[in-house]
């Protein structure tokens, strides 16, 4: 049976699937936590998705739209995702699973925001991501890698001390 990407419902079944990618990953990919902080049965603007294989999901990503206001990163301004929690169950990984997760993303034709974690910036660039230039006002120690579809381009850097007071 061929791997599809599909959005999970938030519900109590896919809360206990969730729980066995807590036992393979870090804390900071457990999505536990996002879960339960949207539990409302089956809505249909969850926020996760999975790769099932047979019952069992194997794969999961986080995928949050965020408003233009809120862009600092393209230009023009517009909303973008940011992909988050990105995680495959470590029998599944080598497989193309996290690639289908991405690539389903970007098949919704908005740029998109991640933050690369140690050692994974070659599987974001082999994805077209580029990284940002870091800026500490904004990304506050995360590490920013961007994909742009076309027409869209990174937004200009402030040069350093613009935007801040000057000490009095």
């Amino acid at each position: 049976m061929p791997f599809a990407v599909e959005r999970l419902k938030i519900n109590y079944k896919t809360l206990e699937e969730f729980k066995k990618f807590r036992e393979y990953g870090l804390q900071e990919l457990s999505m536990l936590e996002d879960l339960q902080a949207n539990i409302i049965e089956d809505d249909a603007d969850s926020p996760f998705y999975g790769i099932y294989d047979g019952d069992a999901l194997v794969a999961r990503m986080s995928l949050y739209l965020i408003d233009a206001k809120y862009d600092r990163y393209f230009d023009p301004p517009q909303d973008f995702y940011e992909l988050m929690k990105l995680e495959v169950l470590p029998a599944y990984r080598g497989r193309g699973l996290g690639r289908m997760l991405v690539e389903h993303a970007k098949s919704l034709g908005k740029p998109i925001k991640t933050n690369a974690r140690l050692g994974s910036a070659p599987f974001w660039e082999k994805l077209g991501f580029v990284p940002v230039k870091y800026d500490p006002e904004r990304d506050r120690g995360e590490n920013p890698y961007v994909w742009l579809p076309d027409g869209v381009r990174l937004a200009p850097t402030k040069p350093r001390g613009e935007g801040r007071k000057p000490n009095a």
